[in-house]
């Protein structure tokens, strides 16, 4: 039997470099994060998903309304996921109580033993709906307000763009997963499907909590590939892409893109999110723009065959990375590439920044 890597014993207060500190900060949870599709979800079924180690219960209502609660009952601890929705309340497993969506037992089918009607409640999450995501706000809810889901106009309106989510859970802390993503010196890794090729970084800025990183490249350049990318219609030998913390985007003269949507569910542990997007796809031989409905169609067939193996060995590489850094984590840090040191720059200055305003709030 193999034994499993041993976990590092650092934390972000005792990383003594960059790196450490990186793979060891948290994501601020005062922003919207996606936590599953949303036809994932259907009406009467319950889902747990975590935020950075805080278990939280999602749960749809038979009139479709969404909820989330605090993963526990207020009563015995047990987790609110283990139970069932009943009309447009989740019920704990264990004695029935129900909760409403606001957090509020609204019913105890017991004996309360001549006491009044306990109120008990749970901490509740705001939730919305966009571009067939469920979104989260693990933050402080009177902070939802002013931040903003990303707009993708193209995902919008009466002739939205074909888009069909991919999701993975990476074992990966997701500091490594932000790297790979806007990191295109790892061409070697995908030398089977050639996403891009020779690229050679013409950009690396740092603006606010913006990372923007261009390089110009061959996009798709892959034998399948390469038969269904329009280059007469979009130009295709430069990619821009930006780690808009805590998002990350690329665009190809705006007829290629995508997001990619991270939920840290531990130190070790991420859940992926990437909508990928065309308006510059062919139908081969016939040379001729295939159309969005068609094209919809097309990534149904082709994410399971094309896509999703392409960004498997992006999952390989970071989860071997991090075995690797839980491994080694005290060995010297060699990065070569400029981006990669300021992507984790950003994601320990925000981490800082909840931190120093976490203490400002207990004080």
């Amino acid at each position: 039997m193999i034994a499993e890597a041993p976990t590092p014993a650092i934390t972000f207060e005792q990383a003594s470099n960059q790196r450490q500190r990186a793979r060891t900060a948290g994501m601020d949870p005062n922003y919207w994060y996606a936590v599953a599709q949303e036809r994932s979800l259907q009406p009467g079924q319950v889902a747990e998903v975590t935020f950075w180690n805080t278990s939280i219960a999602v749960f749809r209502g038979k009139d479709g309304q969404l909820g989330a609660l605090e993963n526990r009952c207020g009563h015995r601890q047990l987790k609110l996921s283990l139970g069932q929705v009943e009309d447009c309340t989740l019920v704990c497993q264990y004695h029935g109580w129900r909760y409403a969506s606001d957090g509020r037992v609204v019913h105890f089918p017991h004996d309360l033993f001549d006491r009044p009607k306990l109120n008990v409640r749970v901490r509740s999450y705001p939730l919305r709906v966009r571009y067939g995501l469920i979104w989260l706000f693990p933050g402080d809810p009177s902070r939802a307000i002013e931040r903003d889901i990303p707009d993708i106009p193209e995902l919008e309106g009466p002739r939205p763009w074909a888009c069909v989510p991919i999701e993975f859970t990476w074992r990966a802390h997701h500091s490594m997963i932000v790297d790979n993503v806007s990191d295109f010196t790892h061409e070697y890794l995908h030398r089977k499907y050639k996403p891009f090729v020779d690229a050679k970084l013409t950009r690396c800025e740092a603006v606010d909590d913006k990372v923007y990183v261009g390089y110009n490249t061959r996009i798709g350049a892959g034998r399948f590939t390469n038969l269904f990318v329009d280059r007469d219609r979009a130009s295709s030998n430069s990619i821009q892409l930006c780690y808009d913390y805590p998002y990350q985007w690329s665009n190809t003269d705006g007829r290629i893109k995508h997001w990619c949507f991270l939920l840290p569910i531990d130190e070790q542990t991420t859940r992926v999110f990437f909508l990928f997007y065309y308006d510059a796809i062919k139908i081969p031989l016939l040379n001729r723009p295939m159309p969005q409905r068609l094209l919809q169609q097309f990534l149904k067939i082709a994410n399971p065959f094309i896509v999703k193996p392409l960004l498997r060995q992006d999952g390989f590489a970071v989860e071997a990375e991090q075995d690797g850094w839980t491994r080694h984590f005290d060995q010297p840090m060699i990065e070569i590439n400029p981006a990669v040191h300021m992507f984790q720059a950003l994601t320990i200055r925000k981490w800082e920044e909840h931190l120093a305003n976490q203490a400002r709030m207990k004080n």
